[in-house]
C-alpha cells in the first residue's frame, strides 16, 4: 500500500520580523502551495498554528505552518497528527538546510536531524523520525558560530533567486508524493540540475 501524503508542515517562525529569513524557507514553500491549490491558512489555537486544507477528489491533505517558533515545532505536528490520527510515514516536514547550498533541493526518507532544532523537537514529540523531509537549501555561513545569524538573516538576491527556483522544483514533483509515488518523486527531484553539494 502506497503512503499518500496526509500532512505537510512548513518550519519557520512566526512574525514579519522572521518572514523573510532562511530558517522560514518551510513557510514559504506550504505558502506557494497553498496559492497552487487555492487555499489560505486560517489560525487553529489547538493546533497551535495556521492550517489550511486541500481537499480535492484525488489529494485530502493538511498544511500546518506551526507559530511556537522553530525550536518547539512539533508541539503543533503532534497536535495535529494525533487529532487526525496521520502515520509518520503520511507526514512531510519541509525546512531549510544549511548543509545544502542555496538552490538545491534533496526528499529524504526519515533519517537524522543534522543538528536542526526543529527537527529534534519534532522527532520527540512525534516519538519517531520516520517522516519525509523536503529540505531547501540555504547554504552554511562556513563557521559554526555564524550559523545561527545566518538562518536569521535574509538571503542575498543571487541566493534568493536560487532559493525560488528550489521551492519550484519541489512544487513540480508534488504531485507524484500526493499520489504516494515516493521513489519516483526522489527520482525526478534529484536528477535535475543543481548547484553542487557535498551531501
Amino acid at each position: 500500500m502506497r503512503a499518500e501524503l496526509k500532512l505537510i508542515a512548513g518550519l519557520g517562525n512566526p512574525g514579519t520580523d522572521y518572514t523573510a529569513t532562511r530558517h522560514n524557507a518551510g513557510f514559504w514553500f506550504v505558502d506557494r502551495l497553498a496559492a497552487a491549490h487555492q487555499v489560505r491558512f486560517a489560525a487553529e489555537k489547538k493546533f497551535f498554528g495556521e492550517l489550511a486544507r486541500i481537499n480535492t477528489p484525488a489529494i485530502d491533505c493538511l498544511l500546518l505552518k506551526p507559530t511556537t517558533f522553530m525550536n518547539n515545532s512539533g508541539r503543533a505536528l503532534h497536535a495535529v497528527a494525533d487529532y487526525y490520527r496521520i502515520e509518520l510515514p503520511r507526514i512531510l516536514v519541509v525546512h531549510d538546510e544549511i548543509d545544502l547550498d542555496a538552490g538545491v533541493i534533496r526528499l529524504k526518507k526519515s533519517g537524522g536531524h543534522g543538528g536542526h532544532k526543529g527537527l529534534i523537537d519534532i522527532s520527540e514529540k512525534l516519538g519517531g523520525r520516520n517522516y519525509l523531509r523536503l529540505r531547501i537549501g540555504v547554504s552554511h555561513p562556513g563557521d559554526k558560530s555564524r550559523v545561527l545569524a545566518h538562518v536569521l538573516g535574509r538571503p542575498a538576491r543571487e541566493d534568493a533567486t536560487q532559493i525560488e527556483q528550489a521551492l519550484q522544483s519541489g512544487l513540480e514533483i508534488m504531485p507524484l508524493l500526493f499520489a504516494g509515488e515516493l521513489e519516483k518523486a526522489m527520482h525526478r527531484l534529484h536528477s535535475r540540475e543543481q548547484p553542487a553539494t557535498n551531501d
